[in-house]
């Protein structure tokens, strides 16, 4: 990440965005809108957003009760947030783009190429669902599990629905395990944003060419979700990956990344 500006949307609210990519950007160059998961900032990128910075113009911002975004709480759905990535695009002059979107964050994603189709050229899902009552939702000991105990014992939990025990990092070093600086009332929020989200219907009508990647051993987000989207959104491509669980994206990120260049080298993110 190299700058970052506060753009006010048309209700006044300050969302903090961030872009970066090469040194010397092109006019021409495309650009990669990157949506973190659920109470998380820009940072949730942190590890992976290098692997794209030689190729795209890349850009992030802080949802709405995140990172440098606070304001006035509200009724947040994934269907605002996608509106608000639509208009921080507007703001930087930016016609068409490609998104990726993991977790919440896919969601995001998925309502912005539904009804914002002018602005991405090329969609990339990650660990993700279509929401609503056709959805495979986590095991109820899952939830039950994540419910319990203090905030390092939920941080530990955390760290391990989302990485593998051969991943040597620690809860406290992840940039995914959630923004520490949010209110209880943010998070319930994104919370809520998350838990309402219902593309089902909205999933035959995107148009941009679509890859869905799912680590296979996700119990946050099971991974029948892929096939679900897979087969809701129009010559959607999937990719699954052995082990993977629901920060694959990071862990697997020596192949994730490869494998989304690959996927959008050949569709042309940039629209033309």
């Amino acid at each position: 990440m190299s700058e970052e500006m506060i753009h006010h949307t048309r209700d006044g609210f300050p969302l903090a965005v961030q872009t970066g990519g090469p040194a010397e950007a092109e006019e021409d160059i495309p650009t990669l809108l990157l949506l973190p998961g659920q109470s998380n900032s820009h940072h949730w990128w942190d590890r992976v957003r290098g692997g794209f910075d030689e190729a795209f113009r890349t850009v992030t911002f802080d949802y709405r009760g995140t990172g440098n975004s606070r304001g006035k709480l509200g009724a947040w759905t994934t269907e605002g947030f996608a509106d608000d990535a639509a208009e921080v695009l507007e703001h930087l002059g930016i016609r068409s783009m490609a998104v990726f979107g993991t977790s919440m964050g896919g969601r995001v994603a998925q309502m912005l190429a539904a009804n914002h189709p002018e602005r991405v050229s090329a969609l990339v899902l990650g660990c993700t669902s279509p929401g609503g009552k056709h959805a495979h939702e986590r095991k109820r000991e899952t939830r039950q599990w994540l419910a319990r105990g203090t905030r390092e014992e939920q941080q530990a939990k955390l760290h391990e629905l989302f990485y593998t025990p051969d991943w040597p990092g620690r809860p406290e070093e992840s940039t995914l395990l959630g923004d520490p600086t949010m209110s209880p009332r943010e998070q319930v929020g994104h919370r809520r944003a998350s838990d309402r989200h219902d593309a089902w219907e909205a999933l035959p009508s995107i148009t941009a060419p679509t890859l869905v990647l799912h680590g296979t051993e996700d119990l946050m987000v099971p991974a029948e979700n892929a096939e679900l989207i897979t087969q809701r959104i129009p010559d959607a491509r999937m990719r699954l990956y052995p082990g993977g669980r629901h920060g694959f994206f990071e862990e697997f990120a020596e192949q994730v990344v490869p494998d989304t260049l690959e996927f959008l080298a050949d569709v042309d993110p940039s629209g033309s």
